[in-house]
């Protein structure tokens, strides 16, 4: 029997005000949802000034499209084609269609601004428009279809009209009402449905999953077991429902996270607030909303869509003739990969490719003060369009700080002098841009990290809930010999799934300019010592060799073939005859271990190596292709460099997989603790010589009073 008409109401209600949490979509007085208005910007930990998004202008070539651009888009397009007018034609995505790079590394300010153009992506008709729409001249000059396998990025649409059409079905409503489920506690997301074959071929499908709220927020704990609805997005009709009879649905004891509700006992002293105070406030400066400068470094940030966060254009100043030097033209998060490891009915599908499937940028939450990002922190809004073409904007999803945690960035003491006393250290004060979105269960927190001796550290962390499955089973002596396929037992009839996490990075790197950049791959060999020539029997010797074409960049790491990987411009030589160039520094990675022909991998090929180089080719900025959802793998990093372009003394681009495998535990419930993995660029004979070797020491005369209490 289906439920009353309230509950549907209510249902209907709670499930948009749900879908709207999620995805970050947000609305109210500081919001700007539909003009981008008066939103607020957090510049300090005592002053806030209300950005009025409508009046911005771009200043320079990378900015982003304003309020007042997208507008304009809009318009163009509905005299371009009347589904935009009408409404059958959706926008999935819109960003700037970036100028051509050469004519960007040569733009100066107070030059003339580029022209500007939008690309867009749009469907309608069953089939995926790429647009580019020239805003000077206010017409549309491209309008191809993209005829690749795999759709575009979801909308809030999609997501909020597939979480719906379960409960049309009188099947589904009578699944609920025997699993005890009152239909006002139900929650239901829609987890994406990969490619597997002619099920999916020729149409949009996606899954519908469903939990209960009943006793707490963290429905993420309380699965409904057992029942799996695919959905046709385009027709919005219930494709199958599997129901595989009611399993017992986790308790809600111990599962709430937030601060105001707990009623569980702390068992440690309180730690008392603490934060890096800067008397005279901080060091770098962010020029026309974008563009920031800090000791040694400029950069350009600015927030997208799919990537959530791009730097563009660091430039590092050389520490002997103060020069800016070109070091890397563009950096994003290029794709993540998060396939589950649960082979059963209702879980094998779970593949997700959160940037290409739903972006990073629309997931974004406005990051928490204090707790986020510290005092003194500078915050930036992402402008977004939505479906309809109308502006959105996600107030505080950047934020800028200067990061000092007590590390040093050199030392060195001398005890060998009989009348010195030398002691010199400095401190390490670095510069973060980050950036956290929320997709679906998990937290992603991205870090790009700038210190003054010239490195970038990239850190990405996870956080949030894991994605659990019910089980009849409440303590691992009950299972036996029949342990779960799906991972270990967490908390009573909750299964911790194992999966893997895989982010692809796109580093385009220019060191010292953008046309003459190679990989040099420096291998570290073992040689046998010659019998009677030492006493040592074996040493290492360094080895270089130039990668000549792409799939001598097909990297897989190894700690027993180990290799140092620098991005060198032969062309620009030190004093000594070295290169100048950059390594990537791996931190502690994974590597995917699924078959190369398993669906998932398939379309997640980008992490069959941690490390790729290609050719530059604007085209190619996505790992896993312009259109993921559902794609078949046709248009991947790995089909790109299985061409084996040449790679040598040309503008390149390196592409880093950092990853890690997730077994969870029990601390891992009801909400995870930050797990990180990050990687490393870093300079290799850029400069002469230490390029912070002049940097100052920090005074006690240069900072406030502030003392800890006596120890006992």
């Amino acid at each position: 029997m289906a439920e009353p008409s309230f509950a549907r109401l209510f249902l209907l209600f709670f499930s948009f005000l749900l879908i709207f949490a999620t995805y970050s979509w947000v609305f109210g007085p500081d919001s700007g949802f539909l003009f981008g208005t008066r939103v607020r910007k957090t510049l300090g930990s005592n002053r806030q000034v209300h950005v009025d998004h409508s009046l911005e202008k771009p200043h320079h070539p990378l900015d982003p499209l304003t309020v007042r651009e997208i507008n304009r888009v809009r318009t163009i397009l509905s005299n371009h084609d009347p589904g935009f007018g009408s409404g059958s034609a959706t926008i999935h995505s819109m960003a700037l269609d970036e100028p051509e790079k050469s004519r960007v590394v040569q733009w100066k300010k107070g030059n003339k601004l580029l022209s500007r153009r939008a690309a867009v992506v749009a469907y309608w008709g069953g089939q995926t428009h790429e647009i580019t729409v020239d805003l000077d001249s206010g017409r549309v000059v491209s309008d191809v279809i993209n005829r690749t396998s795999g759709y575009p990025i979801l909308t809030l649409n999609d997501v909020f009209a597939a979480s719906q059409v379960p409960l049309k079905s009188l099947e589904f409503n009578r699944s609920i009402e025997a699993r005890g489920v009152k239909f006002s506690d139900l929650a239901c997301i829609t987890p994406f449905a990969g490619w597997f074959g002619s099920e999916e071929e020729g149409r949009r499908v996606i899954r519908v999953q469903c939990f209960t709220l009943q006793g707490t927020t963290n429905y993420f704990m309380r699965p409904l077991e057992g029942l799996y609805v695919t959905v046709d997005l385009d027709k919005l009709e219930v494709i199958k429902i599997i129901d595989k009879g009611p399993i017992p649905i986790p308790k809600a004891s111990g599962t709430e996270y937030r601060f105001g509700v707990q009623n569980k006992p702390v068992h440690m002293d309180r730690i008392n607030p603490i934060s890096m105070e800067q008397p005279d406030g901080p060091s770098f400066r962010v020029e026309d909303g974008h563009l920031v400068k800090w000791a040694n470094w400029v950069f350009h940030v600015k927030a997208d869509q799919r990537a959530g966060m791009i730097i563009s254009q660091a430039t590092v100043r050389d520490s002997e003739t103060g020069e800016p030097r070109s070091v890397m033209y563009k950096g994003f998060p290029s794709e993540l990969f998060v396939p589950y490891m649960d082979p059963e009915e209702g879980w094998y599908y779970k593949g997700y490719m959160d940037a290409g499937e739903l972006g990073l940028g629309p997931t974004a939450m406005p990051l928490v003060p204090l707790n986020d990002c510290p005092r003194n922190s500078y915050y930036i809004d992402g402008v977004f369009a939505s479906p309809d073409g109308k502006p959105i904007v996600q107030p505080n999803m950047i934020c800028l700080f200067e990061r000092y945690a007590g590390d040093i960035s050199w030392r060195h003491s001398e005890i060998l002098f009989a009348n010195a006393d030398i002691r010199e250290s400095r401190p390490k004060v670095t510069l973060v841009a980050r950036m956290a979105t929320s997709v679906g269960n998990y937290d992603y927190i991205f870090d790009w990290e700038f210190q003054t001796d010239g490195l970038i550290r990239v850190t990405v962390a996870a956080s949030g809930m894991l994605m659990v499955k019910g089980t009849p089973y409440d303590n691992v002596d009950d299972l036996g010999d029949r342990e779960d396929d799906a991972g270990p037992l967490i908390s009573e009839n909750v299964i911790g799934v194992v999966h893997d996490h895989f982010i692809t990075f796109h580093l385009d790197m220019d060191i010292d300019g953008p046309m003459n950049n190679s990989l040099v791959k420096v291998h570290l060999e073992k040689q046998r010592v010659p019998t009677g020539k030492s006493p040592r029997k074996s040493y290492l010797k360094v080895k270089k060799y130039i990668a000549k074409t792409e799939k001598d960049a097909q990297i897989k790491l190894s700690l027993y073939d180990p290799y140092e990987f620098h991005i060198v411009n032969p062309n620009r030589k030190s004093r000594v005859g070295n290169p100048a160039g950059y390594r990537i520094v791996p931190g502690g990675n994974a590597a995917s271990l699924l078959d190369h022909d398993d669906p998932p991998q398939i379309r997640g090929a980008f992490t069959n190596n941690q490390i790729w180089v290609t050719p530059y080719n604007r085209s190619e900025q996505y790992a896993g292709g312009v259109l993921i959802y559902q794609s078949q793998g046709d248009d991947t990093l790995q089909v790109w460099s299985d061409r084996d372009r040449s790679i040598e003394n040309k503008d390149i681009v390196l592409w880093y997989t950092l990853g890690f495998h997730h077994v969870p535990c029990q601390e891992d419930y009801p909400v995870m603790p930050t797990v990180a993995a990050s990687f490393e660029l870093k300079p290799a004979n850029f400069f002469e010589s230490n390029p912070i070797l002049g940097s100052a020491p920090f005074f006690e005369k240069d900072l406030p009073v502030c003392r800890p209490f006596a120890s006992s």
